[in-house]
């Protein structure tokens, strides 16, 4: 195997220990100020380097998927994340609040660090329904949920419903001048929405199956 550059070498130093640190791995923004690089594409072609020769795995569609591979494990650090309710991944059902969210938890779960890669405002929420099947998500899964206002097309959301006052778990797209909250259910038609209708409370990050 090649031998690493003195830039390479140190890169893959600061992964290690910033996972050590932290319990998940860096952004490329956190590579190139922690390493002191001059622009982000200096670090992605360093990475590419580094997976080409083994030394780690992306995930290109995340953010912080940079797995480190033959290191030693990084510690199992946990974060707690609450169970603020139940959705129904089948039909609508309405829900508190976001604003009281926070107070009305009725669990809290031990989620691990890497599992959430550093993204704040997670919240669980456990399904109900079969809707999301196709997707993995199944009666009983607890969906973790990142917090936040706006989600791209195909992300799975959790969407407040203005008129009828409920939410509900679809996929998210925005088209034609319209909402469509497509099921993963080929036996399920999608619900079409005006956009104003529609707020986005937050996109699904994970699932945690055999929960309680």
């Amino acid at each position: 195997m090649k031998a690493l550059s003195e830039r390479q070498n140190a890169i893959l130093a600061f992964l290690n220990d910033f996972e050590e640190r932290k319990g998940y791995p860096p952004s490329v923004r956190d590579i190139q100020k922690g390493c002191d690089i001059s622009s982000t594409s200096v670090v992605d072609y360093n990475l590419r380097l580094l997976e080409q020769r083994g030394h780690i795995r992306r995930d290109r569609e995340v953010s912080r998927g940079i797995e480190i591979l033959g290191g030693a494990p990084s510690r199992n650090r946990e974060s707690k994340v609450p169970i603020l309710g139940t959705i129904a991944a089948g039909e609508p059902i309405s829900v508190p609040d976001s604003s009281s969210w926070e107070s009305q938890a009725e669990d809290w779960l031990s989620v691990p660090e890497s599992m959430l890669r550093g993204k704040d405002g997670v919240f669980g929420l456990r399904v109900r329904g079969v809707s999301m099947i196709e997707d993995l998500i199944n009666d009983g899964d607890v969906v973790l949920i990142q917090g936040r206002p706006a989600a791209d097309n195909g992300e799975t959301v959790v969407a407040w419903l203005k008129g009828s006052e409920e939410t509900t778990l679809k996929k998210f797209y925005l088209e034609g001048g319209r909402v469509r909250l497509q099921p993963a259910n080929a036996t399920l038609a999608p619900r079409f929405e005006e956009p104003e209708n529609v707020e986005i409370q937050g996109v699904v990050v994970g699932v945690l199956r055999d929960v309680g």
